[in-house]
């Protein structure tokens, strides 16, 4: 058994035998050190009889699959195909094997350069999902390359919300289709795929209010409706067209992408950096600000814990003004007599 380099590349191969017949594998990282180990390792499956020999799948054909998964089990896998198509662009139709930690940790620093942390990692975590699920279906052998790869650190309590001022700019510069997704968004907190998943059977006018599974965390979501989500549910009402409230007129069917036409709302608008997700960083903080508790604002948004809701406890400043203000004042200046002491 040997260790060698190939001259386009850093990454260690091990060169061994088994069963009469050559094996060349990559051991999927440039420290000789790791490479030694994963030799080692590979040494000791050989003479135990237990050595698996890689299957060579492209991750196309993994995508293939994979798709067909996440459609039956996940009501995002629209995201995921965005996703995948975003990392399949940077590594190329390769074989699994070939998928390395640097190359994962190379894809993370181009990323980096054009969306946030919190992006790259849920790119990340899905090529780690997918690995996982490989493995599972006898796709993959050996280890899940993306398991040594570290994720970007994640800076959540920072984020961006919409003024009141800028929703006016943002609903002006909308078409009426977009004008009413924006609105619905801002006064219900819900996420973008939540909302443009959500159906007529989730919806309880009566009671004013939706029951609808969350996309992320598969919890039920109770949310209660004002008089502006209100008022926009009576109208897709009048015209309703099959399961969806928020359905395409052109299709039939419902939005699939708003990308394309939410950046130009921005471009008109004049404004920058706002997402769809803005729009439910907006509903959070007007609620903490409203001085509505932090516990309300997690089971509106549905979060599973408390921790994520925390972000938006820096936005409740003038309603923790108004309760230390509540405080009985004092006279700096008033004269304390102290106790008598008492005798034994």
């Amino acid at each position: 058994m040997a260790l060698y380099r190939r001259k386009d590349a850093g990454i260690w191969y091990a060169d061994f035998y088994v069963d009469g017949q050559r094996v060349q594998e990559s051991t999927g990282t440039a420290n000789k050190r790791e490479a030694e180990k994963f030799l080692a390792l590979r040494s000791s499956e050989v003479q135990r009889g237990v050595y698996v020999k890689p299957v060579h799948v492209p991750l196309p054909e993994l995508w293939e699959r994979y798709g067909a998964y996440s459609r039956a089990h996940k009501r995002s896998w629209e995201r995921d195909v965005q996703m995948f198509w975003n990392l399949q662009n940077f590594l190329g139709t390769v074989t699994l094997t070939t998928i390395t930690p640097l190359r994962v940790e190379e894809y993370q620093q181009h990323r980096i350069q054009r969306v946030a942390p919190a992006t790259v990692n849920r790119e990340t975590a899905l090529l780690k999902h997918m690995f996982n699920m490989a493995e599972r279906w006898g796709m993959h052998h050996g280890t899940n390359p993306v398991r040594l790869v570290k994720f970007l650190p994640e800076n959540n309590l920072q984020f961006q919300t919409v003024s009141e001022d800028d929703e006016t700019r943002l609903l002006e510069s909308s078409p009426p289709y977009l004008r009413e997704l924006i609105l619905f968004a801002i006064n219900t907190g819900l996420r973008c795929g939540d909302l443009l998943d959500l159906t007529w059977e989730e919806v309880d006018i009566d009671e004013k209010r939706l029951s609808l599974i969350m996309g992320k965390t598969r919890r039920r979501l109770e949310v209660p409706l004002n008089e502006t989500a209100l008022a926009i549910l009576a109208e897709k009402q009048a015209a309703k067209h099959g399961p969806h409230v928020f359905y395409n007129p052109a299709t039939g069917d419902r939005y699939h992408n708003l990308k394309a036409g939410f950046n130009a709302v921005l471009k008109r608008s004049g404004l920058t950096g706002i997402t769809w997700h803005t729009l439910r960083h907006t509903f959070a903080s007007r609620l903490t600000r409203s001085g509505v508790d932090l516990v309300t604002v997690k089971e509106l948004l549905g979060h599973s814990t408390i921790t994520t809701t925390m972000r938006y406890a820096h936005s409740n400043h003038e309603t923790k003004a108004r309760a230390v203000a509540q405080l009985p004042t004092r006279d700096k200046n008033v004269t304390v007599v102290p106790r008598k002491q008492k005798t034994a």
